[in-house]
């Protein structure tokens, strides 16, 4: 402390020079959204859900930034690293090439990815059996359609939602095996994940030719599609977080994907210096993945949709059905 005096630093300076002391203890965790940002209602918005709990469980100081496109993911995940994060969070397969790049620039610090496996002494891959949950919904929808005609709209068109289609596929087929599903995808780029009006546009189109139940696991696109459902009075299911109040009455249900339960406990390790690296694994068995009934949709699903739907659910973790994964696809 007499140093500190000696060398002109007074009383406000020796002050500010403690608490950022302390401060500096503060555990600090950066999270990349990619462009549907935080109020996406799916994807993004399930992860700054279980950032902002962590925040106010666990008191850590978080940052949040929205990725304005792909290219700014390496940028936006360098600076966290670059200004002391603790912990980088990074949301979206799209992360995956920078969260790998500055993930050995910065090897004292740790970071998180979400539906892509990077493989580091110090990052942590949270990936999801989205599959297992396409598989139950789409035996649902086939429960539940009166046309025979359902309805898939993708967002961007990569490997992840292609398992999204072929899991939703095999379920309606396990239920009705002559049922037609009309697929579709919003775009090739990161822009398809934001894009309502083309969801509208392509759910329309869909409705119009027959499908009566749409699933959308399409981030911020599937705003689109449930305006279309209202519009045309039919159903449509959503995805990730529970958006079943969104368009009361028109959304069937939604295949949840705990990503804020997964961001949460890897914070809440990180923490309690408890991180560990490697791939950890979210499905139906663990309650990763589920299907949501609430006040808004009960009434829709009549009990036996929803005991067949449990018995289906049970016989996926017991494996006695055998859910197709793109991934395993030759």
């Amino acid at each position: 402390m007499k140093k500190l005096f000696l060398n002109g630093v007074g009383w406000v300076s020796l002050f500010a020079w403690v608490c950022g002391g302390a401060l500096a203890q503060e555990y600090k965790v950066g999270l990349i959204l990619d462009k549907g940002g935080k109020d996406d209602k799916s994807f993004n918005s399930a992860a700054f859900r279980g950032a902002t709990q962590a925040k106010s469980d666990l008191k850590i100081f978080l940052k949040y930034v929205e990725a304005t496109d792909d290219n700014a993911f390496e940028t936006l995940t360098r600076s966290f690293a670059q200004k002391d994060f603790d912990l980088i969070i990074g949301i979206g397969v799209s992360q995956a090439e920078a969260i790998k790049k500055v993930s050995a620039q910065f090897p004292s610090k740790k970071f998180v990815i979400v539906d892509a496996e990077v493989k580091a002494p110090n990052v942590r891959a949270l990936l999801f059996e989205e599959h297992e949950g396409s598989f139950l919904v789409g035996a649902i929808a086939a429960m539940m359609s009166q046309s025979g005609t359902l309805g898939f709209i993708g967002g961007m068109d990569i490997p992840l939602i292609r398992r999204f289609e072929m899991g939703y596929v095999a379920g309606a087929k396990k239920i009705n095996p002559k049922v037609k599903v009309i697929s579709n995808y919003v775009g090739i780029s990161g822009d398809a994940w934001n894009n309502p009006a083309k969801g509208k546009e392509l759910a329309v189109s869909q409705y119009g030719a027959g499908a009566d139940i749409i699933f959308a696991p399409a981030g911020a696109s599937n705003l689109g599609v449930f305006d279309a459902a209202e519009e045309k009075k039919k159903f449509a299911i959503g995805v990730d977080s529970n958006q079943n109040w969104i368009k009361p009455g028109y959304i069937l249900t939604s295949m949840l994907k705990r990503v804020d339960h997964a961001v949460f406990a890897a914070i809440e390790d990180g923490v309690k210096g408890k991180f560990t690296s490697g791939t950890q694994r979210f499905g139906l068995a663990n309650q990763g993945i589920d299907y949501a009934v609430d006040q808004y949709n009960e009434k829709l699903l009549t009990p036996k949709v929803r005991a067949d739907a449990e018995k289906i659910k049970a016989e996926i973790v017991a494996g006695k059905i055998k859910v197709p994964d793109f991934y395993l696809k030759k």
